[in-house]
């Protein structure tokens, strides 16, 4: 796969739920056409915002399964298979080395705490059980384990199917230092909405978004700018988004944006625990915001 494809605007798309938990299908495909028809440039399933951890292996499978049908290869398609079991997810990575697939996003593993050679070898196994391209998934603030800037560049310089990072460990210098020193093609997107415009300034590729489930268009427009050098203009749409981003946190992910995606009539309003929705006053600040982008 040529790895180009995965820069600018990809979403970590959200797993629709009807109120009694089931996973709802009809909402999932009117989600992934309005990614598509609103500039989003791909698509990453079973990622922390679609709720995977929640999900059966068998409703992992389908939801990908429906993905692939809907999105027709329309854009490249990205599957979260990450964990703190090496040998279960380097046998786990076989199963999704099917048509329609392109790459894998592999998060650090979490709870175990493991160092920097553990991590190595986490990753080293993964890339030598499957063929898929992957691409790296740093985020301390989950994981409690950070991918150092030279673990990240001795496994992209190593392992030709290891071809990129999202990073959203949030330090700007370990970041910096993987984009001065990492091989050519080898892809640095953003993990974190807020930080996404000067991140890219910095020489980022694009970014794995929350934000875009529910504003793919605007947010799409901001990277598309940024990549392209527009500053002012990426600038300014940055500004008019400050305030949706930091509700989409406000009281975690992805609550924050299934109720903004509730408001633009999306979906409903479900997730599975351990995670709720929106307590009452934040529903009523999104949905305020949700209206002034309509």
């Amino acid at each position: 796969m040529d790895n180009s494809k995965l820069k600018g605007t990809g979403v970590a798309i959200i797993t629709p739920f009807r109120i009694d938990g089931s996973i709802d299908f009809n909402a999932l495909e009117k989600v992934i056409n309005f990614q598509i028809n609103n500039g989003t440039n791909n698509i990453v399933a079973l990622g922390t915002t679609s709720e995977a951890a929640t999900l059966s292996k068998d409703e992992k499978h389908a939801v990908v399964d429906f993905i692939i049908d809907i999105n027709n290869n329309r854009v490249p398609l990205i599957v979260g298979c990450g964990g703190n079991n090496t040998a279960e997810i380097a046998k786990q990575t076989r199963d999704f080395e099917k048509p329609g697939i392109d790459a894998l996003l592999s998060v650090a593993p979490y709870y175990n705490k493991p160092n920097q050679t553990g991590l190595f070898e986490h990753f080293k196994a993964i890339a030598n059980a499957t063929c898929l391209p992957i691409v790296l998934y740093n985020v301390p603030g989950r994981t409690a384990s950070n991918i150092s800037a030279e673990t990240t560049l001795k496994l992209a310089k190593q392992f030709k199917n290891i071809i990129g990072i999202k990073e959203a460990s949030g330090d700007f210098g370990q970041i910096m230092a993987i984009v001065k020193n990492k091989p050519k093609n080898f892809l640095v997107l953003s993990g974190d909405d807020a930080t996404t415009l000067p991140l890219i300034a910095l020489g980022l590729d694009g970014v794995i978004s929350v934000l875009s489930n529910a504003y793919p268009g605007q947010f799409s427009k901001l990277v598309g700018h940024a990549l392209e050098g527009e500053f002012a203009k990426a600038r300014e749409i940055q500004y008019t988004l400050i305030e949706i981003i930091d509700s989409l946190f406000e009281e975690g992910n992805p609550a924050g944006v299934k109720a903004h995606m509730k408001h633009l009539g999306l979906i409903e309003n479900s997730l599975r625990l351990p995670l709720v929705p929106v307590s009452d006053k934040l529903e009523a600040k999104i949905k305020k915001l949700s209206s002034s982008l309509k």
